[in-house]
């Protein structure tokens, strides 16, 4: 049988990979997409796991997806994805007994005056952080989801801000988010929002840039909501795969890619476990992590022996721990405030954050863990039968400590919390589903380790850095062979930036000015690799 071929090989439907497809596909090329689990999404899919409730297995809020030009650029919308958003966005309550949490509302004229309330400079302080959000919001996430270096959408920031502004935002941006929060308000509702807001990165409070995806998730609460899709998470992915197909995309699931093959120095097809194999004319694109590509699916002679010593150290993100609830009712909560909550983030207080973070960092499994709770009945009435609600809440062991004791122990802690929070929650829960970092993991070999966001993003691996010293795009010392999962800048969240780039870089190298490009990276490659 005559070996298959196509101009692209895109290995991996999770989201960037499906966006690489159906960019690809948009510009003309051939595209075969090769998944290796039965169905398409990656970390983006639900499930029925107790009838007629729906379960996000993994991703569930979507802040960055509605935020992301590579998203936005595909106009889900006009294949059938449609957005449901929580009466009231995130919610933190300080302590168990707390009955007056700081919320998010849509509106930040009402949540200003909720944290005026409580302190009355925060309502103006509010204000100014919302002011400066609408100013700089498109250059900054324009920056933030480029290759590096993101010389365009930065000299958009300096000329609408002005050098002296730009160097007073870069110097926000950096500082740690316990530092960040004390300088842009008063006092302790606005701070723990946004100190918890921080905790959606592994980045620990007290290290430099956590304060950039604590403003960037408080924004994007404030500014949009966090909404989720309308009938699971999963039919963001049937968007995706609408979207590609329509563009002439190819998607076969159960393929699992295990080589890809190198001649003279380019990436020339992919061999699947099965025995298959297709040869790519112009590119292969790996939504898979860094080490497994590197380390894994390439001859050991094509890949530079600096990276890969690098990545034989590469950083991952904590694993994570989640549980999946089905309730008979809406969750008791002490404060009823929180009933109107898409997201709830439980467990720590500012210093209770540092505290935990500690836990994780020192390999101690933490008996009060901090977690995020998802109500998705909130936030979309579709996931349960009315008067019903559909829950997950998710932690994180610590790095290197994924066993199933462990994550079985922190799952009963977890319910141990919302008890706290909500009593009687455990009564009113009718079935309960158990995800542990080996779970997550065999549903996705991307979440390795049950790590989600593809590699830490701590200041160490991330732009120039990620996944290795002298990367920071999509690029690979393969020619031909573009790197676009997580693991590449900008990194994780469901924003399809990663896919995105791999997709323009591989477009870039097909031009004409493809051949001087490609000598200069395969320079710069040397100097810094090897």
């Amino acid at each position: 049988m005559a070996d298959e071929t196509a101009d692209a090989v895109v290995i991996g439907a999770g989201h960037h990979g499906l966006v690489a497809a159906s960019m690809l596909a948009d510009a003309g090329w051939d595209v075969l997409v090769l998944e290796a689990q039965p169905e398409p999404g990656g970390a983006v899919r639900s499930a029925e796991l107790t009838p007629g409730y729906i379960t996000d297995l993994f991703s569930s809020f979507y802040p960055m997806t509605v935020a992301s030009p590579a998203m936005a650029a595909l106009r889900l919308e006009d294949h059938g994805l449609r957005w449901s958003r929580a009466p009231a966005v995130v919610g933190h309550p300080r302590c168990a007994t707390d009955d007056d949490p700081p919320i998010i509302y849509p509106d930040p004229a009402r949540t200003a005056t909720e944290l005026a309330r409580r302190e009355p400079g925060d309502g103006d302080n509010w204000w100014r952080a919302v002011e400066l959000w609408q100013q700089i919001k498109a250059p900054l996430l324009d920056g933030m989801l480029a290759p590096f270096p993101p010389v365009r959408p930065m000299l958009r920031l300096l000329l609408k801000l002005g050098t002296a502004d730009a160097v007073r935002l870069a110097r926000l941006l950096i500082q740690p988010a316990n530092t960040m929060a004390g300088r842009l308000f008063d006092g302790d509702a606005p701070r723990t929002l946004l100190l918890g807001n921080a905790m959606h990165a592994d980045v620990p409070p007290d290290a430099p840039v956590s304060g950039a995806m604590g403003f960037l998730m408080t924004m994007l609460a404030q500014d949009g909501g966090w909404p989720v899709p309308v009938g699971g998470s999963g039919q963001l992915t049937a968007a995706l795969v609408r979207r590609a197909g329509s563009a002439g995309a190819r998607i076969e699931c159960n393929q699992n890619v295990s080589r890809i093959q190198v001649r003279g120095g380019r990436a020339v097809g992919v061999s699947t476990a099965g025995g298959r194999t297709v040869r790519a004319r112009r590119a292969v694109v790996a939504d898979v992590t860094a080490p497994r590509l590197f380390c894994d699916m390439l001859p050991a002679d094509a890949v530079p022996a600096g990276l890969r010593r690098e990545l034989e150290h590469y950083g991952w993100d904590p694993p994570v721990v989640k549980v999946n609830y089905a309730l008979d009712g809406p969750v008791p909560w002490r404060s009823e405030n929180l009933r109107d909550v898409g997201t709830v983030h439980l467990g720590a207080d500012g210093d209770g954050l540092v505290r935990w973070m500690a836990d994780l960092n020192t390999r101690v499994v933490p008996e009060h863990p901090f977690l995020l709770l998802g109500q998705t009945t909130t936030a979309d009435p579709s996931r349960s039968p009315e008067g019903t609600e559909s829950v997950w809440a998710y932690t994180h062991l610590p790095r290197d400590v994924a066993d199933d004791a462990a994550a079985e122990r922190l799952a009963k802690s977890m319910d141990q919390v919302i008890e706290e929070h909500a009593p009687g929650f455990g009564a009113a829960v009718i079935d309960r589903f158990v995800q542990r970092p080996s779970d997550l993991e065999a549903s996705d070999a991307n979440l390795h380790l049950g790590a989600l966001n593809g590699g830490t993003a701590q200041l160490q691996q991330m732009l120039i850095f990620r996944p290795a010293p002298g990367m920071g795009r999509a690029e690979t010392p393969v020619e031909g062979l573009y790197l676009g999962s997580a693991s590449a800048t900008p990194g994780g969240s469901v924003h399809g930036a990663c896919g995105r780039n791999a997709a323009n870089a591989a477009l870039a190298a097909g031009g004409v000015t493809g051949w001087p490009r490609r000598r200069v990276r395969r320079a710069v490659f040397s100097l810094l690799t090897n």
